[in-house]
């Protein structure tokens, strides 16, 4: 465990992780220096919060303190590249990321799911696996609450149960999952990482520290992107795939198989599953996986992972209205998972009949790719946010493009030509902090949109981790 007391630590970026990690180290006893760059109510809102437990708190500024730090915690929001980070390393200050110092202040094993899409259905069914199997797990991470806020209670953990990306992979140093899942490879932040490999590589990190002991559980097609640049994974290996039949784990006419020795049957039936679809078969996949390897009893994993619905903004049906149905898929913040949904979605007889609601901020991908789909499947596209014009420009050829001023405005312009069987699809291929706080807020708006349209109010959402770790 890494030694706080007393050390001078330089804490970059004050949002939920941020001052997550600012927390623990006061607990630990470090004398903490926090800044942001940027100066909001909020954040001094925050910052008052922080001074009253001991931090020094620097609002507005983009430059480090000139004094001497053991150490400095930077938000994986910052990019690699930032002046501040070549400055600290000019100065040799140590610099992990939130996840690395919760990960060494933690007192319980570790698990993690990463990957471009999945982690998070993932997570969650993982650690209601566990739960209800009476392992003590709490889900943390991206999308979850800080891992350094969990730090208190992992001594009286069994597992802590971590949602990682390839931002906060970037500044680990010594992580070290006992298990490591990883679910897929598909194109993401492209504006950060402009070659496929450079993704690879920052998302091999999951598995750099892994002894020969420990478990790696990835997906057949994510295997071969990792083995094609030359990354080893050190830990023993299962595998998985929806599509291909040489996986340890794979999918066959509806039903979960393995050929593990001694585990070599039919596994689960999706259609006695609340989750459907080829890519949520490969996130029950990987938790059966995970499940084997703690020695699970297979019907205490399939009762709970049959019985687990779809989280909130992922393919969530709101309702219908007149014969249309409105689907609320915020959390697509990717092409990859665009074309998920749109293969998901209720068909159309062969003909288009989605309503396709997309935009936000681009993250450089390549969005000509999913225009065959688009095609086949979309009858008009509403295209909002920063990348609206970059959207039209690839899908403009596949099918008819309007740029609506607001998601309102996209529902309400798309309930307006919508006919009997047809599916007004939120799915925007983009991240949302253009216009909206996170992506549960874009889904929060298209839902109360809907509720508006049908004049009722919207039905409750089941808190996620998300909005429990907010409260």
């Amino acid at each position: 465990m890494l030694d706080l007391k007393q050390k001078a630590v330089l804490v970059i970026g004050l949002g939920r992780r941020g001052s997550a990690a600012c927390e623990l180290l006061r607990a630990s006893d470090a004398r903490v220096v926090a800044l942001d760059c940027a100066d909001t109510p909020e954040l001094r809102s925050e910052a008052d919060r922080l001074r009253s437990r001991g931090v020094e708190v620097h609002l507005g500024v983009n430059q480090a303190p000139g004094r001497d730090f053991s150490l400095a915690v930077v938000s994986p929001a910052v990019p690699s590249d930032n002046p501040l980070l070549a400055e600290l390393a000019a100065r040799q200050i140590p610099v992990i990321g939130e996840l690395e110092l919760g990960y060494q202040q933690a007192r319980c094993l570790t698990m993690a799911v990463a990957g471009t899409n999945g982690k998070a259905t993932t997570g969650e069914l993982i650690e209601s696996m566990l739960v209800r199997n009476q392992r003590k797990t709490l889900l943390c991470g991206h999308g979850a609450r800080p891992v350094c806020a969990a730090v208190g209670q992992s001594s009286e953990l069994d597992y802590l149960l971590l949602q990682v990306n390839a931002f906060q992979l970037e500044t680990t140093r010594f992580f070290r999952p006992a298990i490591a899942v990883l679910m897929n490879l598909a194109p993401d932040h492209r504006d950060r990482y402009p070659r496929a490999a450079d993704y690879a590589r920052v998302m091999a990190r999951l598995f750099a520290n892994q002894q020969s002991f420990d478990w790696a559980v990835v997906q057949s097609e994510a295997l071969s992107q990792l083995r094609s640049a030359n990354l080893p994974l050190p830990a023993k290996l299962i595998t998985f795939s929806a599509q291909n039949r040489r996986a340890d784990l794979y999918l066959d006419r509806g039903r979960i198989i393995s050929r593990l020795p001694d585990w070599s049957w039919p596994l689960l039936d999706l259609s006695h599953c609340q989750l459907q679809g080829a890519h949520n078969a490969e996130n029950l996949m990987a938790a059966l996986a995970v499940g084997r390897i703690l020695r699970l009893p297979l019907e205490a994993m399939t009762d709970v992972l049959a019985a687990q619905p779809a989280g909130p903004h992922r393919f969530e049906r709101v309702g219908e209205i007149n014969g249309v149905t409105y689907i609320n898929d915020s959390k697509a913040t990717n092409v990859d998972a665009l074309h998920r949904a749109l293969e998901y979605a209720p068909g159309g007889a062969g003909e288009p009949n989605i309503w396709l609601i997309a935009g936000g901020i681009d993250k450089g991908l390549e969005y000509y790719d999913v225009g065959p789909l688009i095609s086949r499947r979309v009858k008009g596209a509403f295209l909002i946010g920063a990348a609206a014009e970059k959207l039209r420009a690839a899908w403009g050829l596949f099918t008819p493009c309007t740029l609506p001023g607001s998601l309102l405005e996209a529902v309400v312009a798309a309930t307006a030509i919508a006919v009997p069987g047809d599916v007004i699809l939120l799915s925007p291929a983009c991240s949302s902090f253009d216009q909206f706080r996170n992506y549960q807020h874009r889904g929060e708006v298209f839902r109360q949109a809907f509720a508006d349209l049908a004049g009722h109010a919207p039905a409750p959402i089941t808190p996620s981790a998300e909005t429990i770790a907010r409260t």
